[in-house]
């Protein structure tokens, strides 16, 4: 069940997500939320399945999109689906991708360069958990991809000045 039936995606539609995970991105940040981003891709790494923006402090993009995800796919078609995030999943993002049977998970920047624009700021008391830590002490082989350097100042763009108006 956990043997890969496609090839990782490239370089270039990696870049091509992340760039349409950014618009949902800024989109939630239209919307007065906090300006994260995700897409559920298929199999064909083209396919856009799902997009969600951040919803709360609880409600991440992520979780919220890939609980959605499992009640709809069965596991086997979601193993080779990849999970693409504007930032590296935390904790609880990680872990739903692991119960959701994600296969491949690809983010842009880092924990570290949210935690560097956030600091210790309420709304997103970030953890120093590194998602490949806790993808990496499971029993499926989830495959991650990120950070993304060329596309990073992209990304944190929106994140420049939200955090100090909260």
């Amino acid at each position: 069940m956990h043997a890969f039936r496609h090839p990782d995606p490239s370089a270039a539609q990696i870049a091509a997500a992340l760039h349409r995970a950014n618009a949902v991105a800024l989109s939630a940040l239209a919307l007065g939320r906090h300006p994260f981003g995700a897409l559920l891709l298929a199999p064909d790494h083209q396919t856009v399945l799902a997009e969600q923006g951040n919803i709360d402090t609880v409600q991440h993009a992520e979780a919220t999109l890939l609980r959605t995800a499992a009640a709809k796919h069965a596991p086997e078609f979601l193993w080779d689906c990849t999970l693409v995030t504007t930032f590296e999943p935390c904790a609880m993002c990680a872990g739903t991708a692991y119960w959701a049977n994600i296969g491949r998970v690809v983010y842009g920047a880092s924990e570290e360069a949210l935690l560097a624009l956030t600091g210790n700021h309420a709304e997103n008391p970030t953890l120093a958990l590194p998602c490949r830590e806790l993808l990496a002490r499971g029993q499926k082989p989830v495959r991650v991809f990120g950070p993304v350097p060329e596309l990073e100042a992209e990304l944190l763009a929106p994140h420049r000045g939200f955090w100090a108006t909260r």
